[in-house]
């Protein structure tokens, strides 16, 4: 019998990169996803990876981009907002072709987390954000043990 234990989405999702090889995380904090950085942030470094707190999510992606180049499998994570800021260099690692975890912990609704319905994170990930003209694999648990 495996053994239950208790662990929010975003532990989880942290926890199912380091058990796939994650060795290095590089994120800004941002609310839903602050969990996910404070746990990269204690148990990556315990099972020999690293971990940067950024001091934006322009250099978050930058490093993760300049990491996984290196050979190191990258990831790192934000929100609804702070992956609109990441665009740029999403494209850049789309055109080079460079393999990367990307977590987006969306918020409600468009751009700063307002009540209202929308779905353009959706759209921002499965149509190419950025410059556009490429396809990233997108999947969208639906639960926490998916």
């Amino acid at each position: 019998m495996k053994k239950k234990i208790l662990i929010s989405g975003n532990e989880a999702m942290g926890e199912g990169a380091i058990q796939a090889g994650c060795t290095f995380y590089a994120g800004y904090p941002i609310t839903p996803q602050n969990e996910l950085t404070a746990y990269m942030a204690t148990e990556l470094s315990k099972r020999g990876g690293i971990f940067i707190q950024s001091e934006s999510e322009l250099a978050a992606i930058s490093m993760v981009y300049g990491a996984s180049v290196a050979g190191a499998r990258s990831m790192t994570s934000s929100s609804s907002p702070g992956i609109s800021l990441k665009q740029e260099g999403l494209s850049y690692i789309a055109g080079a072709q460079v393999p990367i975890v990307i977590i987006n912990v969306m918020r409600a609704g468009p751009g700063l987390g307002n009540v209202w319905p929308a779905q353009s994170d959706y759209f921002q990930a499965t149509k190419g954000g950025g410059h556009g003209d490429y396809r990233m694999i997108v999947l969208a648990p639906w639960s926490i043990q998916e």
